[in-house]
């Protein structure tokens, strides 16, 4: 008969030896604890970090141990499903032997693929922003590539803008030449200067009775 309460006793020192700063008992009955899991450093000493709490069940390691993810730093939800997912594999296959090394050996290694996720999508957001910029330049400097489409479409609207302003000058010239034949026909009198011959005081020489027409001198001799 197995001697449950002896393996779980066991496993649990042999865990304090191995995690001395992030092994923390929790309670005694039923035997619970939790152990710290940290990623190593990423290229920017960036690390992700985990804390699992495990709690034996009665016939554990007959039976898989309850874990949940007790707190974290730095991970996603995915990250946080994928553990969990990893988590419930390793305890099937380890079923029958002391299994939390192998539990959080695994999530260690899991840790350490998720800083390097974080560095790749690191770098793929950089160059993503450096070919944005470049697109960016090449538009200010260049302006945009010409394509059959976009040709198309400006001719026409050149084309268009054109045709208004030959209607336009066409409508401007006509009215300058109506103006100028209207001013050609349109011819000042000044009528004071009627007023004025009106008042001169002329001589009618036919009022003379020496007047005569045929001797010039006849006017002289008056």
């Amino acid at each position: 008969m197995t001697d449950y309460g002896e393996e779980q006793r066991n496993e649990l020192e042999a865990l304090e030896s191995i995690y001395p700063d992030s092994f923390t008992v929790l309670s005694e009955n039923p035997p619970s604890f939790t152990i710290t899991v940290t990623s190593e450093a990423g290229e920017n000493d960036e690390t992700v970090q985990t804390t699992l709490k495990f709690t034996y069940s009665e016939k554990y390691p007959d039976e898989a141990p309850l874990y949940e993810i007790f707190s974290q730093e730095n991970l996603e939800d995915n990250d946080v499903t994928s553990i969990l997912k990893l988590l419930a594999l390793q305890a099937e296959e380890n079923l029958g032997m002391v299994m939390i090394f192998t539990l959080v050996t695994a999530v260690q290694e899991k840790l350490n693929e998720i800083v390097d996720q974080i560095k790749t999508r690191r770098e793929e957001e950089k160059k993503q922003k450096e070919k944005e910029a470049e697109e960016a330049e090449k538009q200010l400097f260049h302006g945009t590539p010409v394509t059959i489409e976009n040709f198309l479409s400006w001719k026409a609207k050149f084309d268009a803008e054109l045709l208004e302003i030959k209607k336009k000058r066409m409508k401007e010239e006509e009215q300058a030449g109506k103006n100028k034949l209207s001013a050609g026909n349109n011819v000042e009198v000044d009528e004071s200067l009627f007023q004025e011959m009106d008042d001169l005081e002329l001589e009618d020489d036919e009022d003379d009775p020496d007047y005569n027409p045929a001797d010039p001198e006849s006017d002289l001799t008056d």
